[in-house]
Formats: C-alpha cells, structure tokens, sequence
C-alpha cells in the first residue's frame, strides 16, 4: 500500500516484447488480448540524481532483476527467466501455498520518540494513534493546511516508540512537512529516520506466514499475530529486525525490516524455500490495483481529500474520537463541526467491464458518451480476473456501483461499468477464534 510508482507508459524494444509475449501467451490466448496490450510498462521516475542502490541490488542482479530507476533507487520490475515476468509473478503471490518477496527499502522508516510523540502525530494524521495497544497498527493519512492528503502511511504503536513506514517517493518531502510542524510544537517528541541503514522487506501470499516462521524463533507464534499488528524479533538469529502482518497486495503478508548488513543473508533464506518467488514492481503494482489500493501520486495526492478518496474510514466510524476532535492539519475541510464528512463533488471508484486496458488519464464519461465525468487514475490488465480493472474519480452522483458510463480509450468509446473495490477478495489474516 505505499510506494509512489510514476512511471510513465513507452514503448520497448521488440525483444523484450518477445520476450512477455513467451512468458504470457497462454493467457492472453484465453483472454483473447493482444499480446503487445501488456508490454512492460516503464516504472522509471526521470530524475538527474545519482540513484540508490538498496542492500539487495546485487542479489536481484543474479536473480534476473530488470533493474530500473524508481523513487531514486534502482529496483527490479520484474525478474527475467522461467519463473519470471509480470503475469507469472502477480500469479504466483496469489497461488495457494505460494509467497512473492519483493525488496520495498527505498520505504521511509521513521521512529518517533518522546512524550508527547502521539500528540504531535496526531496533529499530523487522521488516525486514532492515541488508541493503539502496544503492537497495533493501522495505516493513516498525512494531510495538509488544505485537507489534501500528503501521504499515505502504516503507524505502529511499538511500545516506547511509535514505528511508521511511508513512501518512498515522499519520504524526504513528508519528513520536511512534519519537521516545520515540530519547530512550532511544544512538546517533548525527536523524529529519528533510519536512513538506509534499515532494509525492507516484502513477504506476500498464502504460504508467507509458513516461509517467515522458518526464520522466526521457535516460540513465535504467527497463528496468534493478527493483521497490522506489528513486533520487534530476531531473523534467522539476526537481532535487531521488526515484523509487520500487512501489506500491498490483498493477501496475507508481512513487511520486515532488518538491519542492512543481514539483508541479502535473510532474503537469500526465505528464497531456500522453493515456494518463495522474487517479485518486482511490475507485479506489486497490478496486485494492489486488483486489491482496490490506492498507489500515492495517481490514486491520491496533495489535492485529494480523504473523503474524495474514499479513505474516510482511516479517521474512523461515526462518533469516534478522531472524527468529533479532529485536531489534525487540514481538519476543518474535512469534517463539518459535528464529525460528519464534508460534502464532495467527485469520489474514487472501480471501473470495470471495458474491453482494453484503460491507463491513467483515461477519460470517464456519462453512458451517453457526450459529458465527462471524471478521470482513470490507475488501470492495468489484471491476471487474476483474466480482465481489464481500473479505478479514478466520477463526479458524485455517478459514483453508484453498476453505474454505466464510457471509457475514451485509443480515442476510441468503449462501455464500462462503476465497481466496488476491491476486484479481487481480500484475505487478509484473522486470528482463529
């Protein structure tokens, strides 16, 4: 749920369209998509700064990772080889008894100390902090004078800390914002950011819980850790890591972090098991899309309210605490005096039923075909429905699930329907009662 993917869509070379034409033409044969519809986006974010290489760069090199600029790193989009390829990637993590691990260490990792560190990042996101127990998360929204939304972030009460994981693409811009709010905040609160010395890892699919617990000491019992619950923990003896059960994907999973010097060590072992697949941006993005995730700097920005955004439950339900205080930036365009949502003119939605993929920018409109109604923020062919699955903004009063309305794609009308998100079932994990 958190990375800012800008990539921006090109052409490629006739080899590598060769090369995910063999890997994927048995699908697309069912699906009766032509091949080239799924050439491999570019995930590359131009920039003229020298780019990072996370911990694990070299190892995705010998594992056959497509290695491309994003977030200022250099991250795999996809592994080449049998196994490799977006299509096969994205179907594996959702395989029974399967798991993906993908590198996210370009991800910020922040600790927050002090006393009064929940009130200060209280004033900062819309979530209730000040309610986690001790290992409990929740993901929460940073938001500006305006209501917008600056990023999109998991916070974990860890206990005599506060742990959050934001983008990476924000991560400095985020750390600038909450930096000119503590010049002005008296309290007693330090934010410290663990820079790269921490490394990030992904574990997704149904078998991830059976991969990491090889890892884990004996007496760590995953049955009982519920989702977005969160702990500090030893990896294949390396002291000094933190497990996190959630993710970006719709399934079971957990992030870890470790210390880096351990990366390439921890990720090497969770590979031992033949059921673990590296995975690259390709594959995580046509995940979280099938998973109804909002990707930061498409799906939600600086100008998007979390009401606009259908993110309004990250404040919690009505008569909640966060929601009649409020308290936080931007507060008053968000919530009316009373706790209620502000009205708003257009919402995020579903789109699906077209015949092609329909890409961001892709323009929505009424059933008529004459009156625009908004806008495609993400799309992608997705494997896992052998379909073509979008979301973006509608005006309001278009926003009901099964509402028809026409996709200008190729310059060309195609019917679609309004969905419900997410596309595909969510399974995250809950505790056996």
């Amino acid at each position: 749920k958190y990375s800012k993917l800008l990539y921006l869509c090109k052409h490629i070379s006739t080899k590598r369209i060769t090369m995910m034409q063999k890997a994927t033409s048995t699908l697309f044969r069912r699906s009766g998509f032509a091949s080239q519809q799924l050439s491999k986006r570019a995930f590359a974010t131009q920039t003229d700064e020298p780019l990072v290489k996370t911990a694990l760069y070299d190892f995705h090199v010998e594992h056959g990772g497509d290695m491309v600029p994003f977030a200022g790193y250099e991250l795999p989009v996809l592994y080449k080889g049998e196994t490799g390829g977006v299509m096969k990637e994205h179907v594996h993590c959702r395989s029974e008894g399967k798991a993906s691990l993908f590198d996210v260490s370009h991800m910020g990792q922040i600790k927050w100390h002090g006393k009064d560190r929940i009130e200060f990042i209280e004033k900062m996101v819309v979530g209730d902090i000040g309610g986690l127990a001790p290992g409990n998360g929740c993901l929460s929204l940073i938001t500006n004078e305006n209501g917008g939304i600056i990023d999109d972030t998991v916070i974990t009460n860890a206990g005599d800390h506060v742990y959050m994981v934001v983008n990476g693409a924000t991560k400095f811009g985020d750390m600038k914002h909450f930096e000119e709010h503590l010049a002005s905040f008296d309290g007693d609160v330090t934010m410290e950011y663990l820079e790269d010395s921490m490394q990030l890892l992904a574990l997704q699919g149904p078998g991830a819980a059976a991969a990491v617990s090889k890892l884990l000491p004996s007496d760590f019992d995953l049955v009982k850790m519920p989702f977005m619950t969160g702990t500090a923990t030893t990896l294949d003896g390396v002291d000094g890591c933190r497990i996190t059960r959630c993710g970006y994907t719709g399934e079971d999973g957990f992030e870890i972090a470790m210390p880096a010097e351990n990366a390439v060590s921890i990720a090497s072992k969770l590979l031992e098991d033949t059921s673990v697949l590296p995975t690259g941006l390709g594959a995580r993005d046509s995940l979280r899309l099938e998973a109804g995730l909002c990707l930061y700097g498409n799906d939600i920005d600086g100008t998007t309210t979390p009401i606009e955004a259908a993110l309004g439950w990250t404040m919690g339900g009505p008569g909640s605490r966060r929601r009649v205080e409020g308290g936080f930036t931007g507060a008053e365009h968000i919530l009316t005096p009373e706790g209620k949502f502000q009205k708003v003119t257009r919402k995020r939605v579903g789109i699906k039923g077209m015949k092609a993929p329909a890409r961001d920018h892709t323009e929505i409109y009424d059933a008529t075909g004459e009156v625009k109604i908004g806008e495609v923020t993400s799309g992608t062919f997705g494997p896992t429905l052998k379909a073509p699955v979008a979301m973006g903004y509608v005006d309001s009063k278009s926003a009901k699930a099964g509402t028809e309305v026409m996709l200008k794609i190729r310059n060309k009308m195609q019917k679609a329907q309004v969905s419900k998100m997410p596309f595909v079932e969510s399974r995250y994990y809950r505790v056996p009662e």
